[in-house]
């Protein structure tokens, strides 16, 4: 199979019903809008969550709980996922954006205990779980605090 192999399956694509084009064609005059109203204008129509005027179901339900803005998102990796980067390397957010362990390290990253390690390694981070740093220092490695 070829790029230009590649088409549409039967009957998913449909031409455009071309409206106000004569009352010959069955879809003219009003062009399926009917007769005059906000809907019928140009540019007319409300926008999405309108309910003409009665107040909107968003601002009806009442709004529950706290939202902390100051709170800290970190990127969170696994002690058992650090185990692939080879014996004695230093491993900072850089890293392990570039072996693809993290996406994007948000307020900081932190290392959390799941898994196990075997290599010794030296991992700067924002912040650890109590598990995760005792396996990095029982292997041997350093866990350091940014």
């Amino acid at each position: 199979m070829r790029l230009h192999d590649l088409s549409p399956a039967p009957g998913s694509n449909k031409d455009v019903f071309r409206v106000g084009r004569g009352h010959g064609s069955g879809n003219g005059k009003t062009a399926g809008k009917g007769h005059k109203g906000q809907n019928a204008r140009s540019g007319g129509g409300v926008r999405p969550g309108f309910e003409g005027g009665q107040m909107p179901l968003h601002r009806r339900v009442p709004k529950r709980g706290f939202v902390n803005i100051f709170k800290k998102r970190f990127a969170v990796v696994n002690v058992g996922d650090l185990d692939r980067f080879e014996d004695g390397a230093n491993i900072d957010s850089e890293m392990l954006i570039k072996s693809g362990l993290v996406k994007d390290t948000l307020d900081g990253v932190k290392v959390l205990g799941n898994g196990d390690i075997n290599k010794k390694l030296n991992i700067t981070a924002k912040a650890f779980s109590k598990a995760a740093k005792e396996k990095i220092e029982q292997a041997g490695g350093k866990a350091q605090v940014i």
